[in-house]
């Protein structure tokens, strides 16, 4: 399929919860200006930009990656561009539907700053990539608890102080 037949949805997105790794991760409106640059480049049409700051670590929680969906579902594009694969899922539920409306051939092209996914490319790698992103949701859970859990038992407060107790810039015990 040509490009000029495909109508791409530009999708961004960053986690409301920051962590040191996210920190370094491109922030919503560098995506999008990274994306802007690689469709005037390749000729591609972007019909529709959906930002979102939330978690894709839960299906069901991110209202503008549902509406792009359901646009897609009711033919007003027919492709994505995303900064990294992991930008649209981290989830296996919305892994599935994507792979789904790929294989199918709702979705004609998902369009990544690093790759391209087409609906007769192997299933076997477009699980492997999607599953990374949703592994590293997991580990990142595990490992955020292990680090709060480590400052409990060396004696200092995980998080801020109470009310009415004053926060030291050095977490002091």
């Amino acid at each position: 399929m040509k490009n000029q037949e495909l109508r791409y949805f530009l999708y961004a997105r960053r986690s409301k919860e920051k962590s040191a790794d996210e920190e370094k991760a491109a922030s919503v409106e560098s995506q999008v200006s990274e994306m802007r640059q690689l469709a005037n480049k390749l000729g591609l049409k972007i019909v529709k930009i959906f930002k979102e700051t939330k978690s894709a670590k839960e299906p069901n929680n991110r209202p503008e990656f549902q509406e792009m969906i359901n646009q897609i579902q009711a033919g007003k594009a027919n492709a994505i561009l995303a900064w990294k694969m992991d930008r649209l899922s981290r989830n296996p539920i919305d892994e599935g539907l994507l792979r789904y409306l790929l294989q199918k051939g709702i979705i004609q092209n998902i369009k990544a700053s690093d790759r391209d996914w087409y609906p007769d490319d192997n299933a076997l790698l477009a699980s492997v990539e999607f599953g990374v992103a949703n592994q590293y949701s997991r580990d990142l859970s595990k490992h955020v608890k292990r680090g709060l859990t480590a400052k409990v038992e060396a004696g200092y407060r995980p998080s801020l102080a109470p009310l009415g107790y004053k926060n030291s810039r050095y977490r002091e015990k």
